[in-house]
Order: structure tokens, then sequence, then C-alpha cells
């Protein structure tokens, strides 16, 4: 496939075009500054969403759907990435604490927490892996997490039954409320219960869970309390410290619009030395002669441990301004507000099942439904095939579905087009 000059430009934003070509200075120039954002205005909000749009190089065809997936990054947002990377080759400094610093204390601020609990990775499942491996386990010990669970929350945990004799113990998520699924996991502990774990906002279905009530339920039986906020950050706006978490994992690559291999993990700062790093280097701790004794860094940079992208990390901040200058309530008033169209739009439709949650405080942009004789992959891959809708098929635990992902880049008229498409699939599948 060729690519045209504009979106080539595009792609790969045009101060790395210019170091392509060879003509960039030694020190890149900085592109210029996409329009600002326009005033919003609550009884016309689509031009505002429309200007948010027009920052996303993003095809409008097929229409992306599955911003929980793998989110589209903004064109501010590349700049800084290959900006960054450019400026750096100029003069091949390592540069780390100059460069990473301030971008840790802009996603310490925006996530609710201090810059020493706060490390950055390539995505939630590698943030996931260091609190698993690193937690002291031993045979016995038992995790509790959700049936749902994604696998970059779930194998983690399962490779730890593999190598420590570690048992999973699982509830079922309750869709009807959030006391429910509090009581699910009360169910389930026992004194050998050393970790409760859930997924902020579930990934099969995108419901909400309680949690900041199963944090002072794991607290008070003495468990670890683990968040997996891979679909929550850049969706809802995260408080870490209101959320009393021990840890919590995010991507940056999903509905935040970071880089792709973005990622964070939060550990808190009392906690610090619970967790024991399982990647070790020059970042982890001090060690000024050999032999000696190691000490590890009194903050969350210790999980870091070796030489990182700046770039990426330069872009993930630039991802999180940009969420500011739109408003994260905003962004998560208008996920809900496209649900809620797509919702009552779908439940005309004969046969077509809604598997989120319809109670109130249970649900966000995400939506899944399933369809009464196609399977997912079947279901999915009509949609794009016949009426250039890109979701993402849900296999997992058998739920057979689809599920459609509303964000700041999507507009009434596409959830129109959805609606209109799952009607056709009722009909002709």
């Amino acid at each position: 496939m060729q690519l045209d000059r504009r979106t080539f430009v595009q792609s790969v934003g045009l101060g790395a075009l210019g170091a392509l070509a060879g003509t960039a200075p030694l020190a890149a120039a900085p592109t210029a500054a996409p329009p600002l954002l326009p005033a919003y205005d609550a009884q016309h909000p689509d031009a505002f969403w429309r200007a948010v749009r027009a920052h996303y190089p993003l095809q409008d065809e097929p229409v992306y759907l599955n911003a929980g997936g793998l989110g589209p990054t903004p064109q501010r947002v590349l700049d800084r990435v290959f900006g960054t990377m450019t400026e750096m080759q100029a003069h091949s400094e390592p540069e780390h604490e100059r460069r990473i610093e301030p971008a840790r204390r802009t996603l310490a601020a925006f996530l609710g927490a201090g810059p020493e609990e706060i490390c950055f990775t390539r995505n939630a499942t590698e943030a996931n892996s260091i609190i698993a491996a690193g937690l002291a386990l031993g045979p016995g010990d038992e995790v509790i997490f959700e049936s749902h669970a994604h696998p970059g929350g779930s194998y983690p945990w399962f490779n730890q039954v593999q190598r420590r004799g570690v048992v999973v113990r699982l509830f079922e998520p309750d869709p009807t409320s959030a006391e429910g699924n509090v009581a699910r996991v009360r169910a389930l502990l026992s004194p050998r219960t050393k970790i409760v774990q859930v997924s902020h906002i579930t990934c099969t279905t995108g419901q909400v869970m309680p949690v900041a009530a199963l944090a002072e339920l794991a607290h008070a039986h003495g468990a670890w309390f683990h968040v997996d906020g891979a679909q929550a950050v850049g969706l809802v706006p995260v408080n870490l410290a209101a959320l009393g978490c021990d840890s919590y994992a995010c991507s940056g690559h999903k509905w935040l619009g970071g880089p792709h291999e973005t990622g964070a993990l939060f550990v808190r700062h009392a906690r610090l030395d619970e967790i024991a790093p399982t990647g070790i280097g020059s970042h982890t701790g001090e060690l000024p002669f050999l032999p000696g004794v190691l000490v590890l860094k009194p903050s969350a940079v210790r999980y870091e441990y070796g030489t990182r992208n700046l770039g990426l990390v330069a872009g993930l901040a630039e991802a999180v301004r940009f969420q500011e200058e739109i408003g994260r309530d905003r962004i998560a008033a208008w996920g809900r507000e496209l649900a809620a169209q797509l919702r009552a739009g779908l439940a005309g439709i004969p046969g077509i099942e809604l598997l989120s949650p319809r109670a109130d405080g249970l649900w966000t942009a995400m939506t899944t439904l399933r369809h009464p004789r196609a399977n997912a992959a079947k279901f999915s891959d009509y949609l794009k095939r016949h009426h250039r809708l890109r979701c993402r098929p849900v296999s997992e635990q058998h739920l057979e579905a689809v599920r459609v992902s509303l964000h700041v880049f999507n507009s009434r008229a596409e959830c129109d087009r959805v609606i209109a498409a799952v009607r056709a699939a009722a009909q002709e599948l």
C-alpha cells in the first residue's frame, strides 16, 4: 500500500519527517501548535468535540470504536515523542533524570499520587507483573480477582500459581450493584488470602468496580489491594489518594491517548519495601563499589531499573496535558452521553442483548452487546466488513459479544451508524 504525503506526514509527525529528510536542525524545532480548543458550550457541545477530533490523525474510515483496546494518539503527542527523540539524538546524552522527573510529576498529579509513588512501565501488564512477582508469596497463599480480568491482569497470577503454588480464587462480577461485588469478594476471603485485585473498569463489559469499598474490605482483612486500571485512566477521573489501594497499574496507550508502550505503576510509598524489584539495574538503587550492598532507591523509581525511551515518556506527559485541557470530568460525561445514546438505540432491536450493567454508577463509555445467532468473531467481522465499524470481539469467559468503546474522538453520528449496523445485523446474520 502506498501512502500519500499527507498521510505520511500525519503518521510520523512533522518533526520526525524533517529528521528523515536530513534537514532537521541539531535541536529539533517544535512543530506549530495545533489550534486551541474553543470554549465549551454545554448547550451546543458538538463544535468543541469536532475541534478535539481534529487533533487526531486517525482516519475517518473505518469508524474507530476500540479505545479500550488501543487508543489513537493525538498529533501533538506524536510531535512531542519524535521531537524529543530527535533533539536527544543531536547530542546523544541520556538526560534520564532531567527528562523523566518532570513527566513523573505531571503524571503523579494527574493520578492523585506523589511522584515518589509512580514508576513508568511499558503497559499495565508489566505493572501488574511487577506486583505479582514482587510480593512475598508462598504455596497456598491466595489471591482473589474477578473472572473478567484481562489477560494482562490474570496471567501474572497464574504464573505465580505455577512458580510458587499460589492459589487463585475467582468471583463473577455482579452487574446489578456495587454492594453485590463487595459481598462476593467477602465470601471468598479466608485466612490464606494475601491479595485482592480488581479491574477498576472491566475490559469485557465496562463495569465499574467499587474500588474504595474493596480497598477498605481488603485492608480490614490484612490483604494487599491491587487495581488494574487499564480501562479507567483517561476515561474517568482517577484519584489514587481517595481510592485507598496499595498499588495501581495503568496503560498510557488506551483511553489516555499516549504513545504505544507506555504505562505506569503506583505503589503506596509506605509499602514500597513489600514489593521486591524483579528487574534490577542502575536506576534501582546505589552500589558505588563492588562488592557491596545494593541500597534501593526510596521511591518507585526502583522498578524502572534501566534506560528508557524518554520520547515516549515525554509523549505520555503531553497526553496528560491534552486531557487536562479538555477536562477529565467532561471526557467522562461525553463518553456516558454517547453510550446512553447508543444504549437507547439498541434497546429496540429484537434479539440484541446488552451485557454491560444498567445500574447507575456501574457503566461508562463501553457498551458490550451480544447477537443471538453470531459469535464474537462473526459479529465483529460483519460490523467491520459491511458497515466499516472497528469494534472489539469479546470472547472471554464465553461471552461471545462485541464491545463498543466511545471516546473523545467519537460523535453522535457515529453512534447512529452503530445502531443502524446492529439493526441490520439482527436481520441479516
